[in-house]
């Protein structure tokens, strides 16, 4: 910035050396402009700190190589009307008391000899290497230390000076880095601040339907499970914890929106599976069928005896262990090297994989040697083989499926078991008695709809609807019926009983179809199913009252049993004739 001059200036002279000093004349720090803290109830994010900003504007700029001035350019052509407007002027101030002195910059030789760069801030970027200013980009302290011999140096008042504003420099760069970190930690406590005021008034809870539908669609998982978490807190503890002005149905029809978008199920399945449990449980439960229930194989004692059989297993590098006390003949498989279907002794008919909850209705049924047993839904054998196993190949088992498909599965199963007292039948179990009858035990694992199996057939979730269900209990208690009428009540071996099982856990399926079939068959009652573990059936549920019996029903989920989900009622037939029944009750009534 030179005054002006009427002289059209020409070639610049060489500088003289002699006349230029280094004087370290500091450059005029500008104050940061505080911030604001982000206004109460909005989230700011953070701004770039103002020490980088600071350290870039406090740079003087480097010395450069003279070049000829040239004279004012001719433009070419007039301007044209739509040129674009005039940039904006600057905002810096026009001082010329702002900018560097010629005497500040180095002189030609000496930028050779320091490489370009100027002394002064080569000593401020050594500092700023060691509080992590990146803008900063001159050579360290040793490096300087090295390079003294190389460099003019000014008069020992210079050298002072110059450390005097190297401290101040490094003071002030400190100053502003701390004051960007308070500025920094005050946006983040006021976010924080922010954050916890929404979730007192549980902005994310209760949405209008359409928004809900919407952030349904675009929420992870993660942001979900927690809201079924804080949802199910509440319900817990919903007096203490809930909004006056929210009722427990909304927060109900919250929950179960949320455990059909993260569990994957149509919203007629997770609300009539939901009804079933306590709210806590109820997420115990979904959270059970996401996992896959143990591999359990049940030992043929025809062949083999149990310990032989693990021992067996062991020696080819098996990790296993008995299933639990309650079974005398199950085993639970952790590893194998092998395929557990694949192994010389599952070849060989020495074990069936079978799941730890079949065996239940067998053991209820608890079958004698000599009798007469009907599987009126055998397939694919693992409880018709069972039966035959406990026996001991004796009697009669009569293995009926009515899909032929399926009994391709359960001949095989019978002769890889070496089964020989059973034989196989195709009639649909609705025909019972008429094709045979007077069976001592009769084991009914009705066809169901898979709820308590959601492990292994996930597609349950979805592929049910009240029409299903309908359909279901419908054709469950026309075999139930059918059943009871082929059980013998005069059985000479002491038999004359009947077991009811499915694999689902609905009510429906379950004590309902039972409670039909004793006020439709006043000939049978209910007895305990000899099993020592499982919960008792419901004897009321949903404004529904069953008949008191019903409590020696036993119920098993997979959050509690780790095993699937199964239902077990026994029945003991107590004369062949509906109407001397009904007649024996009447005169038990009058008397």
């Amino acid at each position: 910035m030179g005054r002006k001059s009427n002289n059209k200036q020409g070639v610049p002279q060489d500088l003289a050396t002699e006349k230029v000093k280094a004087v370290p004349t500091p450059a005029p720090v500008p104050t940061p402009t505080p911030t604001k803290s982000a206004p109460k109830g909005k989230t700011a994010k953070p701004t770039p700190t103002q020490a980088k900003k600071s350290v870039q504007e406090a740079k003087p700029v480097k010395a450069a190589a003279p070049t000829p001035t040239q004279g004012p350019s001719k433009s070419k052509g007039r301007a044209t009307k739509n040129a674009p407007p005039p940039e904006p002027e600057s905002e810096v101030s026009d001082d010329d008391s702002l900018l560097p002195s010629d005497d500040e910059y180095l002189s030609g030789s000496e930028a050779e000899q320091t490489g370009g760069k100027q002394l002064l801030w080569d000593d401020v970027d050594s500092d700023a290497d060691s509080v992590g200013a990146d803008e900063f980009d001159g050579a360290s302290d040793s490096e300087l230390e090295d390079s003294d011999g190389d460099i003019s140096s000014g008069d020992d008042d210079e050298d002072a000076d110059k450390g005097d504003f190297v401290t101040r420099a490094r003071r002030e760069t400190k100053r502003l880095l701390k004051e960007a970190a308070m500025s920094q930690a005050e946006l983040e406590e006021s976010a924080m601040q922010t954050n916890i005021e929404d979730a007192d008034g549980d902005p994310h809870l209760f949405l209008d339907d359409a928004e809900n539908d919407e952030e349904s669609e675009g929420a992870d998982l993660a942001t979900v499970n927690a809201r079924i978490r804080d949802v199910v807190q509440i319900l817990d503890n919903f007096k203490a914890m809930r909004d006056p002005q929210r009722s427990r149905a909304d927060y109900v029809a919250r929950l179960l929106k949320d455990m059909a978008l993260y569990y994957g199920y149509n919203d007629y399945m997770i609300e009539k599976l939901f009804e079933l449990f306590p709210v806590s449980e109820a997420v115990e439960f979904f959270e059970a069928n996401e996992i896959q229930r143990p591999v359990i194989i049940r030992t043929n004692t025809l062949r083999t005896r149990k310990r032989e059989l693990a021992q067996a297993l062991i020696a080819r590098g098996v990790n296993l262990e008995p299933v639990g006390k309650w079974s005398k003949v199950g085993l639970q498989i952790f590893e194998s090297p092998v395929p557990v279907g694949a192994t010389p002794e599952y070849l060989a008919g020495h074990y069936m994989i079978q799941a730890a909850s079949s065996f239940l209705p067998v053991m209820a049924l608890a079958p004698s040697e000599h009798e007469k047993v009907l599987d009126m839904c055998a397939a694919p054998g693992g409880k018709t083989t069972y039966l035959a196993s406990l026996m001991k190949n004796t009697g009669f088992v009569l293995a009926n499926d009515a899909n032929k498909d399926r009994q391709k599965a359960l001949v095989a199963n019978i002769h890889r078991l070496g089964i020989h007292n059973t034989a196989v039948a195709n009639y649909d179990g609705r025909e019972y008695p008429k094709v045979m009858g007077s069976f001592d035990r009769v084991l009914l694992d009705a066809p169901c709809s898979g709820t308590g199996v959601i492990s292994k057939d996930p597609s349950v979730k979805v592929n049910k609807s009240e029409q299903d269900f309908r359909m279901l209990t419908r054709l469950q208690k026309e075999l139930i019926l059918a059943a009871i009428d082929s059980t013998n009540a005069k059985s000479t071996t002491g038999g004359g009983y009947l077991v009811y099982s499915t694999c689902s856990v609905t009510v429906d399926e379950n004590e309902a179809v039972v409670d039909y079939a004793l006020r439709k068959r006043p000939n049978v009652k209910l007895v305990d199913t000899g099993l020592d573990f499982g919960q008792a059936g419901f004897t009321a549920f949903k404004g529904q009252t069953f008949l008191p019996t019903l409590n020696l029903t036993k119920r098993y989920y997979p959050h509690t049993h780790n095993m699937d989900g199964f239902f077990v009622a026994k029945f003991k037939k107590i004369s062949n004739t509906i109407e001397a029944t009904q007649q024996q009750s009447t005169k038990n009534g009058k008397k």
